[in-house]
């Protein structure tokens, strides 16, 4: 989110938190739950001592739903990337289960191939490319396992839409008109669920508008500052 927070910050105080689940100084052998993770949102918004609008992208997103599920004083409104909330069976299916096991096996090329083709289904080409890439990069290699951990660890949150219902707050829900269709079945379900919630979707971009439109992003989230905030 760094293209996104430059963009806002020349008007907002914008923080944004490295996730515990992501710390490669922590092992990814003894993985973090997402109620571990909302807890440490809570931390800095605590931290932060005045309103704040709470901003997640991807499973970042789901962080932040349990954050405000836990504390709901605690944030005026939020803006939501595509949260991969679960809303039936668990992500993937299998597919989380199996990227663990070539973990296990040394194949972190392989779990990424899984991950990117059966749980956020990009096509197959791109996936196993893409995990040739990420797997020959050091920097990125040591990251694998900790996506997987992260995938797994919303599989294991469960379907939580009772819970969002009770959130009072408003809250946009930002989508990309390219992104893998199950996304935005997760946002439409979350678009029932969420009683203040406002859909927005980027009609050119995919999953990473956050990368590739920062703008557009910014934007979104600025306007919704500006009403919570004052």
């Amino acid at each position: 989110m760094r293209k996104v927070a430059g963009r806002l910050a020349a008007r907002f105080r914008v923080v944004r938190l490295l996730r515990r689940q992501y710390r490669l100084d922590i092992s990814s052998r003894s993985p973090c739950t997402i109620a571990q993770e909302a807890q440490d949102v809570l931390a800095v918004a605590k931290a932060i001592g005045e309103p704040a609008l709470v901003v997640g992208h991807s499973s970042g997103g789901v962080v932040a739903l349990e954050a405000i599920v836990a504390s709901p004083p605690a944030f005026p409104g939020a803006v939501l990337y595509e949260p991969p909330v679960v809303i039936g069976p668990p992500l993937g299916g299998d597919a989380v289960g199996r990227a663990e096991a070539a973990i296990a096996g040394g194949r972190p090329g392989r779990a990424m191939t899984i991950f990117l083709r059966d749980v956020v289904q990009i096509p197959a080409y791109a996936a196993h490319l893409a995990g040739l890439t990420v797997a020959v990069a050091p920097r990125w290699r040591a990251f694998i396992p900790r996506q997987i951990n992260d995938a797994a660890a919303i599989n294991q949150l469960g379907v939580r839409l009772d819970a969002y219902a009770q959130i009072q707050i408003p809250v946009i829900l930002l989508g990309g008109g390219r992104s893998p269709a199950h996304l935005g079945t997760r946002l439409d379900a979350l678009a029932r669920t969420l009683p203040h919630a406002e859909k927005v979707v980027l009609p050119r971009q995919g999953h990473g508008a956050n990368q590739t439109a920062p703008g557009d992003v910014a934007r979104v989230i600025e306007t919704l500052a500006d009403k919570v905030l004052g």
